[in-house]
């Protein structure tokens, strides 16, 4: 996650997996929110970079990052399942 530390990511990536996992209507446990929100981010960033070339900044901004790319992880992972 761009611009916060590590303890932040981890506040932020739960926060941000469990926002997903209320909008996608899954259940996961605490652990994997924090790995959704957290993978989701970077994968979200990454595609934020190739398209706009700079990516949102601060916690508010990687919260919404974390939370759009929790949420195309958790699509992913059921269009996978299927």
């Amino acid at each position: 996650m761009t611009g916060i530390g590590w303890f932040a990511a981890i506040i932020v990536g739960a926060l941000a997996g469990w926002i997903a996992e209320k909008i996608m209507k899954t259940d996961h446990n605490l652990l994997m929110n924090i790995i959704l929100g957290i993978v989701g981010a970077l994968v979200f960033n990454w595609i934020l970079v190739l398209i706009v070339g700079s990516t949102l900044g601060g916690w508010i901004g990687q919260l919404f990052v974390g939370v759009v790319g929790a949420c195309l992880l958790i699509a992913a992972g059921r269009m996978i399942r299927r």
